[in-house]
């Protein structure tokens, strides 16, 4: 008998091939423990590694990874904490150190707090091409100008793409530093300045001379401001300037800094703002037209852009690449109304290419406007709507119909007539194929809406399209009927549950149909915000109870608790997610909720019993990994982990990573250590302005030392 075939029989370049086609960390790890051959070929095919141990253990980094190219340094531990802040012999040793062990480093990542990071670091990785630098903590006092980044001008020659979305310093240090050199800044092609710290953003004086130091870039994101009431907004001006220095942009992405301050916006509001943008619309298609490589273009304006629908139109003309779009404050996207959808789409309904569309805070888009959206956007893989009040759940099932060949990822936010049940019905047509869902938990009834029954639409919509054909989708149910006048219409209706349970004698259809509605087969991620005092327990009754392969979710709380009463039920309800076996993953960001850290008036709760409410029950379910974000008192900056918070996280016996995005006591950290299955815990002050120790009598580096050693006595099986 032949000898069976195993792995180990495959040439090496084929088994290193497969190995290097495993992506996921804990896989690869797994692969290189079957035996010393798999090791090697995965240690020489790991392309991308983050560092998460304590600085004083970085001397024990391995040096077996010699194919990294991708290395994080942002990671380590004590979170924030200079990696190499001193002119010592040891941070000498160590930089070299770190240099000989990961030699083929293109790409780094690191937290840069001080000059001196970057100025050890640079010289053991001399052609250097991307570089992200991580600083949530305050400018060091008495720093010169633009010193920040002069061991990027001294040292880092072959720069092309710099990351400063999450590094505060001053916005003129940047302006300065890529003015002074030259070099430097002709080489960028990818420049990120989309950091919610700066509070205003970059001036419009700023950006003319950001490109025009960097014509070379072909990714430009920035925060800037639209409001002309602020000296140095962004025009006409400066957006023709942008075009004119950089005509090989590919993406630009340009948000007004309010809008990344308050990405969620008061759904209350009806959308438009009470001044407009000093945009025009020939300023819009002049700039399009000098960017024929654009594929991903974000103009979030914060402030009215009317009359928007030609310059669209020119965009889809003069950009044919264009992929993504997302516009925020943008009116007049289309002229939608039952005579143009019947003869000829115009506006956004023209991009036709567009694979990817987010529209915020459009004040007069209507249900109308959606469909017109869905018959001449027919690729739309992923679509994004926030902020328009007018549309309802009608023309969100319409759209969902229209393409049901195509979408997977749908975020519904901010939309008065959308919560969270009319949002899914809206969906039901594609629930079967939805990847990632984001959503509002307001929690409405359908009923509350409006009626399903039916509508009409005095337009045919299989009827051919200048561009293109639209055939009719599965899901919807259209029907011809004919006026006195026999002009032909088209009546469409929705199924909803109800309609099933009445005809008794169809069970066997009852039941396919019921499963249908119920059954997120696809579902992998979900995303919901849900308001300060709201249950999470109505998720499940709202259409989301059958979600098979949820593996990842992430919950947004916000809101004002002072001034609150007590809520009604004990928990929050994260009881209510056992439903969902193959769920991991969990982001827990009750950040964004304000209210009293110390002591509250009497019949209030201060933070510690909210966090309290919104951890309890978590034990009960199945996680791996949590980020966690606690609550603030923003009088004082804290963002702290409390004495309740901390024994329900102890609880949760599943848990391996653990990251706490604030700060905490130690005693209250080594009750964590009842976790037998823990092997990562992070403390990071990833807000601005972050921590510093000699304000806080928490957790500070020799704490996290100890916490650490405990830590790792732990024997983990797996």
């Amino acid at each position: 008998m032949a000898a069976a075939t195993t792995m180990n029989d495959l040439p090496d370049v084929i088994l290193s091939n497969i190995i290097a086609a495993v992506s996921d960390t804990r896989s690869r790890n797994a692969v290189a423990l079957v035996c010393h051959k798999w090791l090697v070929l995965e240690r020489a095919t790991r392309a991308s590694l983050s560092l998460r141990a304590n600085v004083r253990d970085l001397v024990m980094a391995p040096n077996c990874f010699q194919s990294v190219t991708r290395l994080d340094l942002s990671l380590l531990s004590p979170w924030g904490h200079s990696l190499l802040a001193t002119s010592t012999d040891d941070d000498h040793l160590l930089a070299q150190f770190l240099g000989l062990a990961f030699p083929a480093v293109a790409a780094l990542t690191v937290y840069a707090r001080t000059p001196a990071t970057l100025e050890f670091l640079a010289p053991q990785w001399p052609y250097l091409t991307d570089l992200k630098l991580v600083r949530w903590h305050q400018r060091p006092s008495g720093l010169p100008s633009a010193a920040d980044f002069d061991p990027l001008v001294n040292h880092f020659h072959s720069l092309s793409s710099l990351d400063l979305s999450s590094f505060y310093c001053w916005t003129d240090d940047i302006t300065l530093a890529l003015e002074s050199a030259p070099n430097l800044a002709a080489n960028l092609t990818r420049l990120n300045l989309l950091n919610p710290s700066f509070s205003e953003g970059f001036k419009s004086d700023e950006i003319k001379t950001i490109t025009a130091a960097c014509r070379s870039l072909k990714e430009f994101l920035v925060a800037c401001v639209f409001d002309h009431m602020y000296i140095g907004f962004v025009s006409d001006e400066t957006l023709l300037s942008i075009s004119a220095n950089c005509s090989k942009l590919s993406l630009l992405h340009l948000v007004d800094a309010s809008a990344l301050l308050n990405p969620r916006g008061d759904p209350n509001d009806w959308g438009f703002t009470a001044e407009d943008a000093r945009i025009s619309p020939g300023a819009l298609i002049d700039m399009f037209a000098a960017l024929p490589l654009l594929e991903k273009l974000t103009l979030d304006v914060y402030k009215n852009v009317r009359d928007s629908r030609l310059a669209l139109e020119e965009l889809n003309s003069k950009c044919p690449k264009l992929k993504s779009l997302k516009l925020g404050q943008f009116h007049g996207l289309c002229r939608a109304n039952e005579s143009t959808l019947v003869s000829r789409l115009d506006g956004i309904a023209l991009c036709q290419r567009l694979e990817s569309l987010s529209i915020k805070n459009s004040a007069d888009l209507t249900d109308l406007g959606l469909i017109a959206i869905a018959r001449g956007c027919s690729k739309l893989a992923k679509f994004e709507v926030q902020g328009c009040s007018r549309i309802t759940v009608r023309g969100m099932r319409t759209l969902a119909c229209l393409l049901r060949q195509t979408l997977v990822e749908v975020k519904i936010s901010g939309c008065r007539n959308l919560g969270a049940v009319s949002s899914l019905k809206a969906l039901e047509p594609v629930q079967d194929q939805i990847e990632r869902l984001s959503m509002d938990c307001v929690w409405d009834t359908v009923e509350q809406s409006e009626s399903l029954q039916g509508i009409e639409y005095n337009f045919d919509l299989n009827k051919p399209l200048e561009g293109g054909v639209m055939s009719q989708h599965p899901g919807c149910q259209f029907a011809d009927t004919f006026d006195g006048n026999a002009k032909k219409k088209c009546k469409y209706w929705y199924d909803s549950i109800s309609s099933y349970m009445e005809e008794d004698a169809e069970i066997g259809n009852r039941r396919e149909c019921e499963t249908f509605v119920r059954t997120w087969a696809r579902l992998r991620y979900l995303s919901i915000w849900i308001g300060v005092g709201e249950l999470l327990s109505p998720l499940s009754m709202a259409g989301l109870e059958n979600c098979p392969d949820l593996e990842e979710i992430w919950i947004k709380v916000e809101g004002d608790c002072r001034g609150r009463l007590t809520p009604s039920e004990r928990a929050f309800g994260l009881s209510s997610l056992q439903r969902y076996p193959r769920l991991r993953k969990m982001h827990l960001d009750c950040g964004d909720i304000t209210g009293y850290a110390q002591t509250a008036p009497s019949g209030q709760m201060d933070l510690s019993l909210w966090e309290r409410f919104y951890l309890f029950g978590i034990k009960n379910l199945s996680l791996t990994e949590l980020d966690y974000w606690p609550a603030q008192d923003p009088d004082v900056n804290q963002r702290s982990l409390s004495l309740p918070a901390a024994g329900l996280l102890a609880e949760c016996s599943t848990l391996r990573k653990l990251f706490i995005h604030g700060t905490a006591h130690e005693h209250f950290m080594r009750m964590l250590l009842n976790i037998r299955s823990l092997r990562d815990v992070q403390l990071r002050g990833d807000y601005y302005p972050a921590p510093e120790n000699d304000m806080s009598t928490e957790m500070r580096a020799v704490s996290c030392c100890r916490f650490e050693d405990a830590l790792n006595m732990h024997r983990i099986d797996d």
